[in-house]
């Protein structure tokens, strides 16, 4: 049978299904955007820049990404739906051609104390079936490996109905966990200095608790006062044993205080219980103050920090057990399990080999599975997350990406880029929004928003190619091949900070001599030890701040006048001039509109549908009762205030009835770290990455030390922008602060008076100081992946 010819030359017409090649944004106002319209190509490497705060995230999470959740969720029932996030939908007039979209954000992973790299990515668990099918001797399921399930049992009778009757049978059952029993799968146990929970002088009555939130007066003092196990009138100290034992361990028992019913249980429990139980960092700085004054922490004695219970640890495939496994550095681990030739785990071996590999190839093979989650930075949280979908076989979804070169040494930004031409050629559409030239210069697509930050930008100025961008006049085009130089001159040392022997992680017993009056860049590849010699030998030394990558902890009424503490002498400043109580001028206090509480807007609750917030029509937005905004201040009232941008209030407060001086000098500080557009009143879940990095900033130079250290400070920075930062850390240095940076930027290396470069690879492979000298003795010698990559930036 012939196969028929088409004899006519004459192309078909386009199917259909084939026009729809577009992402179609029209009329979007989300945040700052100002109407906004734009088509994005689909299966191609589209590339969102911009200043910081000029609404790259508005338009790339907050309307594509979140109008596709939207809808992918809508798909479920309404009972579904109730177990979901609600998701109300984006402020935009049309939104069309949107696929799946699947983001990969820098939101830091868990900070529970459980979470691992290995629980938090499917490595753990794959691990898990591994030695529970080949471990010797065999100890039971894949759950008897797991430090987060305990080992129980029990028996009794249960009440069947059966055949009419009712009978009782007996049941026992017994679960076989992994968790060590001493620290409930924590790895570390904790000492209570019994010092700093009570003053032992005092009775209860007289205030003796000194926990925070246990005051006398409060709900937990009427517990202790009326549980009768001791005399609240009595000083602590002259307790008998029964009594402090039942005023500290007892468990937990019924009792009844002033006719209620309650659960009385002893002030060790209670403590671990509330604040332990949670990663110290996310606790609220004053709990997190007491934790690190009355508690100790070392690791477990009986499972020496493994997390895992004996007979767990006692299974080993070869002479390799499952905690020596988590242990391994990554690229180690997926040596190993390639090394093991067992048929009948052929397609776990396969799948647990895949994904380690993902993490070497992404640039995380130094880490190690046993590695807690909440330390990881943000840039490695991130990349974390991408190793779930470096193997997937999806096509045809939209990949967003939140600058996922963060965190990266130049080196590493070449295998990043590979990634994502990767993820594009397998049919997806890949949105990154990034500073960095080296991503933005492999983009098929880029789209440049701007001009300015906050209510001076949210319009996009460019859209089209690299080239054209180039030309194309705009900020981002005309700082694109910036490129900072040498300098002619460094300056001269006036001392040096000690580090000797440090040891922490990858670190071989480092002697290093930090400058001091100097501008000092850490670097090296990520994974190199950067973190684990400032952290752990230069941080928490006396007249060292330390401005981390750590996430501002802040609801939405919380704003820059609240974070950075202007809103006290504002406070202050307003009830003098009028004679009346600073209470009253705070929208979380006696001052808030009875109305919305003093959120400017009212919640409704939807169940399954999407919460609607409407602006309150009481005090129209402005969060205070109408007495209070009569109140003046040099012809303003205090939401007049919290509206002005940082620069117009920095004016204000300089002269008249209005000259704050404490106000004026934090504003200064906002102004000086690029922030002089930000209104004081802005929420803070509404500020940008790099926004809120430069935020803390400010906020720590008002304090008094003589060693500034700052942690990857261009984080979210534009390239414009990062010209300014080096000019602040010029200014900190000139005024005798000495300023220590780890970087990985090559504009910032290339300012620095001195460098000191850590490698010369990841993990094990690294943990030395291969250089330490000036920046123009790096290029000169080029003896390191640092050298290389500087001396090709400033062109030598």
């Amino acid at each position: 049978m012939s196969r028929a010819t088409r004899t006519d030359t004459q192309s078909p017409a386009p199917h259909a299904a084939d026009s729809h090649d577009m992402i179609r944004v029209h009329g979007a106002r989300v945040n700052n955007l100002k109407d906004v319209s734009i088509e994005i190509p689909k299966r191609r490497l589209t590339v969102f820049t911009g200043v910081s705060g000029s609404g790259k995230s508005s338009l790339v999470f907050g309307t594509i990404a979140a109008e596709s959740q939207r809808m992918i969720n809508e798909t479920y029932s309404a009972f579904v739906q109730g177990f979901m996030p609600t998701l109300a939908r984006p402020d935009v007039d049309v939104l069309e051609g949107l696929t799946t979209a699947i983001i990969v954000d820098q939101q830091r992973m868990g900070t529970d104390s459980r979470s691992t790299v290995g629980t938090a990515t499917d490595a753990n668990a794959m691990l898990r079936i591994l030695f529970s099918r080949l471990g010797k001797p065999h100890i039971g399921s894949p759950q008897a490996f797991s430090f987060n399930v305990a080992s129980v049992s029990g028996a009794g009778a249960v009440k069947l109905e059966r055949a009419g009757k009712t009978v009782k049978e007996r049941r026992s059952f017994s679960i076989t966990g992994g968790m060590c029993p001493h620290c409930e799968g924590r790895g570390t146990v904790t000492d209570f200095d019994l010092s700093q929970l009570y003053d032992d002088s005092k009775s209860l009555s007289e205030g003796a608790l000194t926990v925070p939130g246990y005051s006398v007066d409060g709900w937990y003092g009427r517990i202790f006062k009326g549980c009768g196990f001791f005399d609240p009138d009595k000083p602590i100290r002259k307790f008998t044993k029964r009594e402090l034992h039942d005023l500290l361990h007892k468990e937990p028992t019924k009792i009844k205080v002033d006719g209620i019913n309650l659960t009385y249980e002893g002030l060790i429990p209670k403590i671990q219980k509330s604040f332990l139980s949670k990663d110290k960092e996310a606790l609220q700085p004053h709990i997190r103050a007491f934790v690190e004054r009355a508690m100790t922490f070392t690791t477990c004695p009986e499972c020496e920090g493994t997390r895992l219970s004996e007979a767990a640890r006692s299974s080993r495939i070869g002479k390799t057990n499952i905690a020596d496994a988590c242990a391994m550095q990554i690229s180690d681990l997926a040596g190993w399990v390639r090394g093991l030739d067992e048929p009948s785990v052929a397609p776990l071996l396969a799948t647990l080999g895949q994904t380690l590999d993902s993490f070497v190839e992404i640039g995380l093979g130094y880490l190690s599975l046993d590695r807690p989650a909440g330390t990881l930075s943000g840039g490695e949280a991130q990349r974390v997350k991408m190793v779930r979908h470096l193997g997937s076989a999806l096509t045809d979804v939209t990949y967003v990406f939140d600058e996922p070169t963060i965190g990266l040494h130049p080196h590493d930004i070449r295998r990043m880029n590979d990634l994502l031409l990767r993820l594009r050629d397998k049919g997806n559409t890949v949105l990154v929004v990034e500073h960095k030239p080296e991503t933005i210069a492999i983009a098929d697509h880029v789209v440049d928003l701007g001009p300015g930050a906050g209510t001076g930008g949210g319009t996009v100025c460019f859209e089209g190619t690299v080239e054209g961008l180039r030309a194309g006049g705009t900020v981002t085009g005309r700082h694109f091949d910036d490129r900072a130089v040498l300098k002619d001159a460094v300056r001269e040392p006036t001392g040096a900070l000690q580090v000797r022997g440090a040891g922490e992680h990858n670190l071989r017993d480092v002697d290093v001599d930090i400058p001091l009056g100097v501008l000092t860049v850490i670097t090296g590849v990520a994974g190199s030890g950067k973190s684990s010699l400032i952290h752990g030998s230069v941080a928490g030394r006396d007249g060292v701040v330390t401005v981390d990558q750590g996430a501002i902890k802040g609801s939405r009424r919380s704003n820059p006048a609240t974070y950075t503490g202007l809103l006290d002498p504002i406070r202050k400043a307003f009830a003098k001039a009028n004679g009346v109580k600073p209470a009253l001028f705070s929208a979380n206090s006696e001052g808030a509109c009875p109305t919305c509480n003093g959120a400017g807007v009212i919640y409704t609750d939807l169940a399954m549908m999407a919460g609607i917030a409407t602006t309150c029509e009481e005090c129209e937005g402005k969060r205070f009762q109408a007495s209070v905004l009569e109140y003046r201040l040099g012809g303003r009232n205090i939401a007049e205030v919290l509206a002005m941008p940082v620069t117009e209030a920095e004016a204000f407060f300089t002269v008249g009835e209005a000259r704050t001086p404490a106000a004026h000098k934090i504003l200064t500080h906002l102004a000086d770290v690029g922030l002089g557009y930000l209104s004081l009143g802005q929420p803070l879940t509404t500020l940008s990455g790099g926004e809120r990095q430069r935020l803390k900033l400010a906020t720590h130079m008002s304090e008094k030390g003589g060693v500034y250290v700052l942690d990857e400070p261009t984080t979210g920075l534009h390239l414009a922008d990062v010209e300014q930062l080096l000019g602040l850390l010029d200014r900190l240095v000139d005024s005798g602060k000495s300023v220590v940076v780890i970087e990985h930027h090559q504009a910032v290396m290339a300012h620095a008076d001195w460098i000191i470069d850590l490698g010369p690879g990841a993990g094990h492979d690294g943990g030395r100081v291969v250089f330490e000298g000036t920046p123009a003795d790096l290029v000169a010698a080029r003896s390191t992946l640092t050298g290389e990559h500087l001396a090709e930036y400033v062109g030598d």
